[in-house]
Formats: structure tokens, sequence, C-alpha cells
């Protein structure tokens, strides 16, 4: 746990870099890079600011959440970047996981269906100097067909099955990462396209708010 007044945020970045991080089996060295790079502190509220690099998810508004250190950086692990792709990433949030997802990709085009979120995440994303995310708001549910195929999409929201219109939106050599939910838990879960099939792999077990919108919970938005 970091927090307290007084914070040094670069040196609980580091710490959650090596313990969190490293230390849990994240091992791809571009990824860990990102996540030491991006000061998490501006992408939450100020009131749970001093507990930006504690090993959970906290609150955003709007009843939602940034993700736990980890489950960022095993999405972005699992999405096996290069640097040339394009990614669609649903749900913005407070922008964190885009602004990591910026420094491993060429675009990165976020989907969000909360408009204040949204905006908050445009100015968090302005301020860090970040040019190469696009915050969309929309139903994420839907992805953006008429902006596809992508070379990844991320997904930050617990989903009832295999998302198949998300899946359609990806290139043939293309990697979705998305949380689907269980009874108990929800299952972090890789879907590869590899010589035309789906290959599946399952990452490990999480917890996300679920996914909103026309094909996800909730039926229509």
């Amino acid at each position: 746990m970091f927090g307290g007044r007084g914070t040094d945020f670069a040196e609980a970045r580091r710490e959650m870099v090596e313990r969190q991080l490293r230390g849990r089996g994240i091992h791809d060295e571009r990824v860990l890079e990102a996540m030491a790079a991006v000061r998490r502190e501006n992408f939450v509220p100020e009131e749970v600011r001093e507990r930006a690099y504690d090993d959970g998810a906290l609150p955003i508004g709007h009843e939602q959440t940034i993700s736990q250190p980890w489950v960022v950086a095993a999405i972005c692990q699992a999405l096996g970047l290069q640097g040339g792709e394009r990614v669609l990433e649903i749900g913005t949030g407070s922008g964190y996981s885009a602004a990591v997802l910026a420094r491993l990709a060429a675009e990165v085009l976020s989907l969000e269906r909360i408009p204040e979120l949204g905006e908050g995440a445009r100015r968090a994303l302005a301020e860090a100097g970040i040019d190469n995310v696009e915050v969309v708001v929309a139903d994420g549910s839907r992805g953006l067909p008429d902006r596809g195929p992508f070379d990844a999409i991320a997904v930050h929201a617990a989903t009832p099955e295999a998302p198949h219109t998300l899946l359609g939106q990806l290139q043939p050599s293309g990697t979705l990462v998305v949380p689907i939910a269980t009874g108990s838990s929800d299952l972090l879960t890789g879907f590869h396209r590899v010589n035309g099939e789906i290959r599946q792999e399952v990452i490990g077990p999480c917890r996300f708010v679920p996914l909103i919108g026309a094909e996800g919970f909730g039926g229509e938005s």
C-alpha cells in the first residue's frame, strides 16, 4: 500500500513496477517501461490521489473505477503490442490505461459511454502531452465498425460472453483481451486470431464493472 501525506509518487511508481508487476509475472519490458512512465496519480480524483499506487482498483466517480495496476499491465502484455498498431479501447474511464497504451501503440481509439468521464480523460491526456489517443463517447459494446479493423482491442469492463461484434473488428492476426463475467469472478481472457481461427487464453481472475450497452449488460444503452 502506498499513501499518506507527502507521498513520493516517483518512488511509489518504481515500487509498483517492481513489486506489483515484475514480481507477479509481468515480463514485457515495453509494458513495464510504459507503466513506469505514466503518472497514475494524475488520472485519479484528488480525494484518492495519495492512494494512486495501491494494489487495487480506485473509484473515479459515476460508479466506475480505475483498474488495479497489475490488471492494466496484464491486458497490455497479453495484447503483445510492438509499437505500430491501431488499438481500440473499450472503457476509457479516467484515461490512465489509454495513456499506457499510447506508449505501446501508434494510435488508440478509446470509447467511453459516460460523457463526464470522457471529457475528464481528454483533459488528463492532453495535460500529459499525449496526442495519439482519441476519446469517443459511445456505446463501447458495439465497438467502432466504421473505424476498424483494429490490430488489438482492450476491454475494461466485464462482458456476459465473448463479444462477437468486437471480435469481428479485429485484423486477421489481431488480439482482443476482455474480462468475461462468471458466477464467482471475472476471467481476464485473450482471443487471438491465428490462421483464420480464434485461439482463447485465460489470463486470470479479476474484477471489473460490467460493460453496459446493446451487446453488454442491460441491453440497449
